[in-house]
């Protein structure tokens, strides 16, 4: 239910509703607009690749060795970046921050970022769409993208003054999620509705675990 609401304080609680899709409570990194259904490929880990793996030490002997580093590291992700334009991959559903370099290529190359998504709307994503998450390097970054998430639509979304991200996705499962924005003139209400509006789902829940049985 905490993923599935959104408590907006200063609105009458008649400008409440419930919207297709999941609403994430962050601000796009880079927005590219799409038009139809598009792709969205869900990431755990910074797409600027690291110069070397945890635990192992990286010796440098001179500037000019550090900044062909530097360049081999912007060639990788924008070849990244390249092969994700490729793949039809227009979103990318991220937990972890990402780096300017790899912002500026998304933009390149026409791909939206959400960015810092928690664990749980993490977790959400992956249980309507059935896709776990992408890890881009290896011995071959160019390797197919197998998994991806099949979005409807994809667009900014503003609540007073907060933004948001409205996304519509294909589920694979008969769980068919849709958002409530919940409306109040302060927190205290708004919290209020809330807690009553989970009370009633979790009273149904029991109510058809009952009939079921």
């Amino acid at each position: 239910f905490a993923e599935l609401h959104v408590a907006v304080p200063g609105l009458p609680l008649a400008s409440s509703r419930v919207l297709p899709g999941i609403v994430l409570r962050r601000e796009f990194a880079a927005y590219c607009p799409a038009d139809g259904e598009l792709r969205a490929l869900l990431v755990t880990e910074p797409l600027r690749p690291a110069l070397t793996a945890p635990g192992v030490e990286f010796v440098l002997d001179s500037e000019g060795q550090y900044q062909a580093s530097l360049r081999w590291i912007t060639k990788r992700t924008e070849a990244l970046m390249k092969h994700l334009q490729r793949n039809n991959v227009k979103l990318l559903l991220s937990s972890v921050k990402q780096e300017e370099v790899v912002i500026y290529y998304a933009k390149l190359y026409g791909v939206s970022v959400v960015e810092c998504l928690s664990s749980e709307e993490m977790a959400l994503i992956s249980e309507i769409t059935g896709v776990s998450p992408y890890a881009p390097f290896g011995d071959n970054v160019d390797r197919a993208i197998t998994e991806t998430a099949v979005v409807t639509f994809c667009q900014p979304l503003l609540l007073v003054s907060k933004r948001c991200v409205h996304i519509c996705l294909t589920s694979v499962c008969a769980f068919q999620p849709h958002c409530l924005i919940l409306c109040g003139p302060v927190d205290g209400v708004n919290e209020q509705h809330a807690a009553a509006f989970q009370e009633a789902f979790t009273m149904l829940q029991q109510l058809f675990k009952t009939v079921d049985q």
